[in-house]
């Protein structure tokens, strides 16, 4: 029976798996319908997904060919990584990871998210170590208290191994020490190890009703005495909303809180209440923060205390990780006050990671390392990576080098005549040389030590402590082969150390040679020469010296006199040519008043004969208020038009609401206003340009705009002769302290076009003032960027440079139309800061145009002529080409300047012309008209 049974189940058995099978395979080839009759469906789908992932390969493949050419492109890195974990790419994205942590210091964001892709990647028991490893790493870029809470709780994870507990709390304690004072995330620290430990101390109480073991007990205690350790730990440190922690303590803690605690709580409250002001700054500033951060650290200085200092700069460097003056501050302090190697070493490394490009940093951390008693071999190390950071002067190689040969020769016994250090120290000034010869003067254009100094340094060297004068010689004789023997303080440098080392007959020729070579300061050498003599010399000794002295001191004269004589006749030459200039445009002005009176002659010759009289009587009348151009518009611009009181025969005015009517009108009224002194004043006036001239109702439109600035007592639009808008006007304030709030309006848009704002000033009475407000010389905290899409806005400008430092000033160039002209100035708080940014933006792109960046250096502007300045005739400019093969001028004929009025004009004869012009060079001034001289003008034909 039980056999058979035995049979039976496994017949059921088969039976039931083929059955199953059966079904299996009906679902198979259902499946396969449904996915044949999907396939079209989804065919458009994978094509469109295909063309995504060749784009994103390509666009990859181009970051990483960027990336071999130029390793030290941050955004690239930045933009791989983002590509890679888009893609999936989990192999090449570690690898991307790993390469920029080994250039860059990573942020908090980007190593949590590397973190968080290993822990996902790595769940298997034997792979936390790499995760650790990992985390060890990003815990030493920038002190981030999510990233040590991220590191606590992952080692929670792995508290079920040997050991794993007390693993956990080690990681704790590094946490709460790094971080723990962080005013405002340090709380979620301490709380989360008070969870840890609540969580043990469940494990550890004994059921309901069972009384525990001695044993038992003995872990119970010691487990409640941890956290309530922690809680007086928390209480006793400055903390955002301790007040909290504090309330929690008690109703925890049986026996209430000590006086202890409550004392070091009140102190650590009224601590927290002189910060508490600092913290709500930061709370509603924008990043960077610096200046901020910057009023907390000198806070936190005249406190004292270390460990909030410490933690206060980290918390500033994690958000301004790119500002090298406040590396150096904080390794200054370091280096001064806390003088813990670890600390001291680990932060100078961050710093030249963080900002590679100063070389005040490395020269920091070489001196650190010596003080601290680093290894031969790692000072070298690190000096090699310092030739390699890029700085962007010659002058910082010279530095590091200095820094770096100041190292080796301390390291020298000169007692002995020979030993390693010292060929090392020969062999390094030999390459300092070498690399100033071919790299930096390669790549700047300059060796950055005209004078010399490291081989000042190498001579001094080899004479005190080598006592080898001849190596001392050698070098002097290749530092005046160097274009320095034209100065009389390289040869007494020279003479000292010949005074100091060598012997009377080597100082003698070193002074006769300075008094033969040098041009700056020759008196000063040849009275060190005499000098030299009296206290050395023979009398032939000083004869010589009083020949050779004289001998040079004749010929400094001569060629003085002649210099001064040259000088003389150039000024002369200058002067002569200011004069001619002055009598050519005293010269163009009659004539273009000639020509001014001709033009109005011709219109009104064709009135009726019987206005003639009439318009006669009028240019009386105005002949005898002034015969300026400024009088004569205002006079000409009435009510009735343009023809004076009386509108010509046939004139019939428009309507009353005509607008250009209205506008003469207002220009009139106006005008009248200028006439009285009393109501002007430049002192609070600014002078307004480049508006439009079609510009509707100045006067309102731009009260608007300056009633910001304070009250307005008028504004002056001047109009031309027809009434329209010329474009400029005059904005008078009732104070003078509203004008430079008014200047600050300069640039200002105003219909599509920039206003241009300046102070009121009298040319005539200031020629030499200049409205030009920006500089013409190198500025090293500002930067000149040229490429620009003309689609460029100053918001994107600055959001593009903001991640390179504190922005000060955008301002775009435009033409005065208003259009960009894709060039733009960007200051920055610092040099080090535009040096950073011309480093990592040159060359890059913005929508599609490669800009160019470089420190603003913009050429000189020309001045106006003035006398004794220039050439009568401004020189001609030819192109990048030079003037052409053929000479030939494109300029129409019809536009072509005569030099001198030829033949028969209209309304009077070149014998008249030339008359007046003759009369007015003699006289130096133009001769005034009188009014039959206009009638002539403009009534004869």
């Amino acid at each position: 029976m039980a056999a058979s049974s035995n049979a039976e189940q496994t017949q059921l058995q088969d039976m039931e798996e083929e059955d199953a099978g059966m079904e299996e395979r009906e679902m198979e080839s259902d499946g396969e319908e449904e996915e044949g009759m999907g396939v079209e469906d989804s065919d458009d789908e994978e094509d469109d997904s295909s063309e995504d992932e060749k784009e994103n390969e390509a666009e990859i493949q181009r970051l990483e060919e960027q990336l071999s050419i130029n390793a030290f492109d941050y955004n690239c890195h930045v933009d791989l990584i983002k590509l890679l974990k888009q893609e999936g790419e989990l192999f090449r994205l570690r690898k991307a990871r790993q390469k920029m942590s080994e250039l860059f210091p990573l942020t908090e964001e980007i190593w949590l998210d590397w973190l968080k892709d290993e822990i996902r990647l790595t769940e298997e028991e034997p792979n936390r170590e790499k995760v650790y490893e990992l985390f060890e790493r990003a815990v030493k870029d920038y002190i981030c208290p999510d990233i040590w809470l991220e590191y606590a709780q992952y080692s929670i994870g792995g508290m079920g191994s040997s050991g794993g507990i007390d693993r956990v709390r080690a990681i704790f304690e590094r946490a709460v020490t790094a971080v723990g004072l962080h005013m405002t995330k340090g709380q979620t620290v301490w709380e989360a190890y008070r969870e840890f430990e609540n969580a043990i101390l469940s494990t550890v109480q004994p059921p309901p009703g069972r009384i525990p073991s001695h044993e038992e007990q003995k872990l119970l205690n010691t487990q409640l005495e941890r956290i309530h350790t922690l809680f007086r730990r928390q209480l006793a440190v400055p903390l955002m909303d301790m007040e909290a922690t504090y309330g929690e303590y008690e109703e925890w803690s049986e026996h209430g809180v000590s006086e202890t605690v409550i004392h070091q709580y009140k102190k650590a409250l009224l601590q927290m209440e002189k910060c508490k002001s600092f913290e709500e700054s930061l709370m509603v500033a924008e990043p960077p923060k610096l200046a901020e951060y910057q009023g907390y650290i000198d806070f936190e200085l005249k406190e004292g205390d270390p460990a909030r200092i410490q933690i206060t700069f980290e918390r500033t460097l994690a958000e301004n990780c790119l500002v090298p003056d406040m590396w150096a501050k904080y390794t200054t302090y370091l280096d001064r006050q806390l003088k813990i190697k670890d600390l001291v070493l680990s932060t100078h490394e961050r710093a030249v990671r963080n900002c590679p490009w100063t070389m005040g940093l490395w020269k920091s951390y070489l001196l650190a390392l010596e003080r601290h008693g680093a290894d031969h071999q790692t000072v070298s190390d690190v000096f090699e990576k310092a030739l390699n950071a890029g700085f962007i002067q010659a002058t910082d190689y010279v530095e590091i080098w200095q820094a770096y040969l100041d190292y080796l020769r301390r390291r020298v016994d000169f007692s002995r005549e020979s030993s390693k250090e010292l060929e090392e120290l020969r062999g390094a000034f030999s390459r300092s040389l070498d690399y100033m010869k071919q790299d930096v003067e390669e790549r700047f254009g300059e060796s950055g030590d005209p004078s010399c100094i490291i081989m000042q340094i190498w001579a001094r060297i080899e004479a005190l402590h080598c006592k080898n004068m001849q190596k001392a010689r050698e070098l002097w004789d290749n530092i005046m082969t160097k274009g320095n023997a034209k100065f009389a303080n390289m040869w007494l440098e020279y003479y000292n150390l010949e005074r100091s080392y060598g012997d009377p007959i080597h100082c003698r020729k070193a002074l006769h040679r300075a008094v033969q070579c040098t041009s700056d300061y020759p008196e000063h050498v040849c009275e060190v020469l005499l000098t030299f003599e009296r206290v050395e010399g023979s009398l032939e000794d000083w004869d010589a010296a009083v020949q050779k002295t004289e001998t040079r001191l004749n010929r400094i004269n001569e060629q003085r006199a002649k210099a001064a004589e040259k000088e003389a006749n150039l000024a002369r030459q200058e002067e002569e040519r200011a004069e001619q200039r002055r009598k050519a445009k005293s010269d163009k002005k009659t004539q273009k008043k000639f020509q001014k009176g001709t033009r109005a002659g011709e219109k009104r010759k064709a009135e009726q004969d019987d206005y003639q009289d009439e318009w006669n009587e009028d240019s009386a009348a105005k002949r005898h208020r002034g015969n300026s151009d400024h009088t004569t518009d205002e006079y000409m611009e009435t009510e009735t038009g343009l023809f004076g009181r009386n509108a010509p025969p046939g004139y019939k005015p428009g309507p009353p609401g005509n607008k250009k009517v209205q506008q003469a009108a207002a220009a009139t009224a106006q005008k009248q206003n200028d006439d009285n002194p009393e109501l002007r004043n430049d002192n609070t006036s600014v002078f307004i340009s480049n508006l439009a001239y079609t510009l509707e109702e100045p006067e309102s439109k731009l009260r608007t705009l300056f009633e910001t600035c304070g009250p307005v007592t008028q504004i002056r639009p001047v109009f031309s002769n027809k009434g329209t808008f010329k474009g400029y006007c005059y904005v008078q304030f009732e104070s003078p302290v509203s004008v430079p709030e008014a200047l600050k309006l300069d640039r200002r848009e105003v219909e599509g076009r920039p206003m241009f704002v300046s102070p009121c000033v009298d040319k005539n009475k200031n020629p030499d003032f200049k409205v030009f407000k920006y500089n013409t010389s190198m500025e090293k905290h500002k930067i000149f960027i040229s490429g620009l899409p003309f689609s460029c806005t100053k918001e994107q400008l600055e959001e593009l440079c903001k991640s390179h430092g504190t922005i000060r000033e955008v301002r775009l160039v435009t033409y005065r139309s208003g259009k960009p002209k894709g060039l733009a100035y960007v200051e920055f708080a610092d040099e080090t800061q535009a040096s950073q940014a011309v480093l990592r933006m040159d060359g890059m792109d913005v929508e599609g145009n490669k800009i160019s960046v470089a420190i603003s250096n913009p050429p000189r502007r020309k001045t106006m002529d003035k006398p004794g300045t220039s050439d009568m005739m401004p020189r001609q400019v030819y192109g990048s080409r030079g003037r052409g093969r053929t000479g030939l001028s494109l300029l129409p004929r019809s536009l072509h300047r005569q030099s001198a009025p030829v033949g028969k004009v209209e309304n009077g004869t070149a014998a008249e012309q030339v008359t007046a012009s003759s009369t007015a060079n003699a006289a130096g001034e133009p001769k005034p008209l009188s009014n039959s001289d206009f009638a002539k003008m403009l009534l004869n034909k």
